[in-house]
C-alpha cells in the first residue's frame, strides 16, 4: 500500500471543525446530527468517522437498534420517525449526487420537517461530514484514533 500522509494542516482542521460544530449547533438535535454523519460515513466507507461518530451517537442517547439498522433505514419499519427518514434521504442524496443534483422530492420531503434555518444547517452538516470523509478516506486514516 502506498504510504500516505497523516498530516492535516491545523488551519484546515480548525475550519472544517468550525463548519461541523456550527452546523450541528444550528440543527439543534445532537442525536439526529449523529445519525446523519454516520449514514454519510457509511456511504463513503469512512471507518475513522464511523468509529468516532458511533461513540458520540451513543453519548447523545442514540440506541443500538437505530445504530444497527441505520444502513437499511428505508426498510427499518418504525426504527426511524418521518423527520429522521427525511434527514437520511437528504443525506444520501447530497452525498451521492447520483443524478448530478438533489431531486426536488427529496428536498421537499426534508423541507416539510425542517424550517429554513434547520434545513440550512442540515445541508451544512451533510457537506461537512462529506468533507471529513474525503479527507480521512483519501489518506486512509484507520479507525481508533478518536479520543473524546
Amino acid at each position: 500500500m502506498t504510504v500516505r500522509t497523516r498530516l492535516l494542516d491545523p488551519a484546515i482542521g480548525r475550519a472544517m471543525s468550525a463548519l461541523s460544530a456550527a452546523a450541528k449547533k444550528g440543527l439543534g438535535d445532537p442525536a439526529l446530527a449523529e445519525l446523519v454523519v454516520i449514514r454519510a460515513s457509511q456511504v463513503n466507507h469512512c471507518a475513522f468517522c464511523l468509529d468516532m461518530h458511533l461513540t458520540i451517537a451513543r453519548e447523545h442517547g442514540v440506541g443500538e437498534r437505530q445504530l444497527g439498522l441505520l444502513a437499511a433505514w428505508e426498510e427499518a419499519g418504525d426504527a426511524f420517525d418521518e423527520r429522521e427518514r427525511a434527514a437520511l434521504a437528504l443525506t444520501e442524496a447530497v452525498t451521492l449526487l447520483t443524478d448530478g443534483f438533489v431531486p426536488d422530492e427529496v428536498y421537499d420531503r426534508a423541507a416539510r420537517h425542517f424550517d429554513d434555518v434547520e434545513l440550512a444547517h442540515l445541508v451544512g452538516l451533510i457537506v461537512a461530514i462529506n468533507n471529513w470523509n474525503r479527507v480521512m478516506v483519501g489518506r486512509r486514516i484507520p479507525p481508533g484514533g478518536y479520543t473524546p
